[in-house]
């Protein structure tokens, strides 16, 4: 559950009451309509749900998004909730800032810190130009094997950008609408998140009911991670398929709005995306 809530609690872009026939109208992306001069701040809040025999387990993740005509800023806090702090501990802040450009959003700095009650890591990341730094307190006992190369860091974003960004990046006409690949890199893990659609499904959750393409996942777990962990295609825990679903929105993102996984401890886990707030930032 920490690990799905981690990974997907960073990919809720729903809007509240939106339905499939809302989507009709086509409105500028929300990345040009930044790059027009209109920055916007995103409200976000993710649940997720699961249960051990009678006892449930859930979590909630908020976000908090400026995006600027050149550069953004994000926090996030994710944490379980209720009885799932006496089975599952997860509680994070994470924050991260960079770039806007049209096509995407890119890293420069990346905070995560870890308030499970046991290491309370805390992990710095910033890219340079050509280069980047990586401070984690306590440190980790090794980068995996392998280590993560430069390279392969400046071409990947830190977690959340890399989601929220995959959601806000309008589909070219005629790719696949699943988007991806996702690169991703959190100061020590680079994992490279591969998407294929299966096809247009309807769709009811907290914040949407209508279309949205069905997703199916494939992890590469690329470096930084253990040694032989890195050749099992799943993510810690889950022992069967990851599926999202995404809402195409007028606005061109492509929103996750629901997302499954099988698990081999606590069942089928479920995230629904709740909540997505546009507000004009007034200058």
């Amino acid at each position: 559950m920490k690990k799905l809530l981690a990974f997907a609690a960073l990919a809720p872009f729903a809007i509240a009451g939106l339905s499939g026939a809302d989507t009709a109208t086509i409105e500028p992306s929300i990345l040009a309509q930044i790059e027009a001069g209109q920055p916007m701040r995103m409200e976000y809040q993710i649940n997720a749900s699961a249960w051990i025999l009678f006892i449930p387990i859930s979590g909630k993740a908020n976000f908090n998004v400026e995006l600027n005509p050149d550069t953004y800023s994000m926090r996030s806090k994710v944490k379980t909730t209720g009885l799932a702090d006496i089975l599952v501990n997860y509680d994070m802040d994470i924050a991260a800032s960079g770039y806007t450009t049209p096509s995407g959003l890119k890293t420069y700095a990346y905070v995560s810190q870890n308030n499970d009650g046991k290491k309370d890591r805390r992990v710095d990341l910033k890219y340079l130009q050509d280069d980047f730094e990586m401070v984690a307190s306590p440190r980790f006992g090794n980068l995996g094997d392998p280590t993560a190369t430069k390279e392969q860091v400046l071409d990947a974003n830190d977690p959340i950008t890399a989601l929220i960004s995959f959601a806000l990046e309008p589909r070219a006409e005629g790719a696949d609408p699943c988007g991806g690949p996702l690169k991703i890199f959190d100061g020590r893990q680079l994992t490279h998140l591969h998407l294929t659609s299966h096809g247009l499904k309807d769709v009811k959750s907290e914040a949407y009911k209508g279309k949205a393409w069905e997703c199916h996942i494939r992890m590469d777990k690329v470096a930084g991670y253990k040694e032989g962990e890195s050749s099992k295609d799943t993510l810690s825990g889950i022992d069967g398929p990851l599926r999202m679903w995404l809402a195409p929105l007028p606005n061109g993102s492509s929103v996750p709005v629901r997302i499954e996984a099988e698990t081999d401890k606590i069942g089928t886990v479920t995230l629904q995306a709740s909540k997505l707030k546009f507000t004009p930032i007034e200058e």
